[in-house]
């Protein structure tokens, strides 16, 4: 047999092999002939959703999560908001407090009351207010929770208002006077503070005319 001849008859068997092979997995799998020739299709593998849910790199030190000195007559798991400040404190027994740095309502958008958490929220959905819609008529009718909502990991609804203490991803803004009567907080830290509190929690909001301290870390409440 001449070379020929010889690759006309691998080339004959290499086809029966392969049409075999196929009719074999077109009746095992008829959607998905090729399989046996070159193995079950497999989508990529995507990250875990949210995996980082921040980067709180731009939060200065004074605004990191802290346990501190602080007295107050509020009972523990009452959250009271420094508004003048820029800070949040969960009150915790013994004479401390969880603190956390926050932003808060920018100039005319600053208020005050006492509420409570009326319900939570994990990636949370933003649906813009008309009032806020009709200030700005650029803004999203809805934004779907997830890593660029403006609400970040979690939302604490506050009681009666349109207000809510939620995450953010723009931790440069913590310390700042920037939202429209939001608190927000570092996605990290409102993590942390939603797994503290319960539906029910006490929440006090200070004015913006108490008294602004240097930083200190005692309670004025």
């Amino acid at each position: 047999m001449n070379k020929f001849a010889r690759f006309k008859a691998v080339a004959a068997i290499a086809t029966i092999v392969a049409a075999t092979a196929i009719s074999t997995t077109a009746l095992a799998n008829p959607f998905n002939p090729f399989e046996a020739l070159f193995g079950p299709h497999r989508e990529p593998v995507a990250a875990p959703a949210y995996a980082n849910p921040t980067d709180d790199s731009a939060l200065r030190n004074e605004f990191r999560r802290q346990v501190v000195d602080y007295r107050t007559s509020e009972a523990p798991g009452t959250i009271i908001v420094d508004t003048p400040n820029t800070y949040l404190y969960l009150v915790m027994p013994g004479g401390k407090a969880m603190r956390y740095g926050i932003g808060v309502g920018r100039e005319g958008f600053a208020w005050s009351g006492t509420k409570t958490v009326e319900r939570k929220a994990e990636w949370p959905d933003w649906t813009p207010p008309p009032e806020m819609i009709q200030r700005q008529p650029y803004l999203p009718r809805f934004v779907a929770g997830g890593p660029t909502n403006p609400l970040g990991a979690r939302a604490m609804y506050l009681s009666g208002s349109v207000y809510r203490i939620h995450g953010t991803n723009a931790p440069s803004t913590i310390g700042g006077r920037v939202s429209s009567g939001c608190i927000r907080m570092v996605n990290e830290d409102v993590t942390d503070l939603y797994n503290r509190v319960h539906v029910g929690s006490k929440v006090i909001v200070l004015p913006m005319t108490s008294e602004r301290r240097a930083g200190s870390p005692n309670g004025i409440y």
